[in-house]
């Protein structure tokens, strides 16, 4: 399989490491998909996956319910998700993940963030054709047999295999398929008993950029400032 990506995990996660901000960004999801298509798990794929995510940041289970709940009701917000592209200082692709009740509201600190970090948010289609869009699950290691995976998982869509490790080191398997197969591999793992880690949509960039150090960190600055703002979901960029 192809070579597996993964983009510093200290911008990529580092709303992970701040509870509260992961609780909010799973009940965001958490009413999404359920004014998508319902509050039964059983009838909702998207609904089991938050669930799955929301089990590896240790949320609690009954905060999950509860959120599931309020996500039933008529009187919850609904949040519009919009994608925002832009470059971080260097030349560094920034996709950023939103969802919000108020898109004016997001724009505007946004563009802010963006030019007080020295970079600038573009238009729609100005960053995302360095990307593409993928589905990323990750699995416990333990007990399963890579090849076999691999051979049984490629006629549901899996493009990519490779090993890698938790926040503790623990080690992992991660697995990734073109989005539009998203469902179709979530699925086939379903069937087979496997329960992922976490599951989720990512962009990978098409080509990563390497800058010295010292560049490398204003860039990164820019993006972990992005991820402080509320309305942000998750944040990704080509820096290699």
């Amino acid at each position: 399989m192809g070579r597996i990506f993964e983009t510093r995990k200290h911008t990529m996660f580092a709303r992970w490491d701040r509870m509260a901000k992961q609780f909010t960004r799973i009940g965001k999801e958490i009413v999404i998909a359920v004014k998508a298509a319902g509050p039964d798990p059983e009838h909702n794929p998207q609904l089991r996956r938050v669930i799955q995510n929301a089990r590896a940041v240790n949320m609690p289970k009954d905060k999950v319910e509860a959120a599931i709940k309020r996500a039933a009701g008529k009187d919850t917000s609904s949040y519009d998700e919009i994608l925002y592209e832009g470059y971080a200082a260097h030349g560094v692709a920034v996709l950023v993940e939103t969802a919000t009740d108020n898109p004016t509201r997001t724009v505007s600190n946004l563009r802010s963030i963006f030019s007080k970090g020295g970079g600038n948010l573009g238009s729609s289609g100005s960053v995302s054709f360095l990307f593409k869009r993928m589905g990323t699950f990750r699995l416990d290691a333990t007990g399963l047999n890579q090849e076999e995976l691999e051979l049984d998982l490629i006629d549901h869509g899996l493009e990519e295999l490779g090993e890698t490790s938790g926040e503790k080191g623990e080690p992992q398997v991660l697995i990734r398929c073109a989005f539009a197969d998203f469902g179709r591999l979530q699925k086939a793992l379903e069937d087979r008993g496997i329960k992922p880690i976490s599951a989720e949509s990512e962009y990978i960039p098409l080509t990563p950029v390497e800058l010295p150090e010292e560049r490398a960190k204003e860039a990164l600055k820019l993006v972990d400032s992005v991820e402080q703002d509320d309305d942000v979901q998750k944040v990704f960029h080509n820096l290699g």
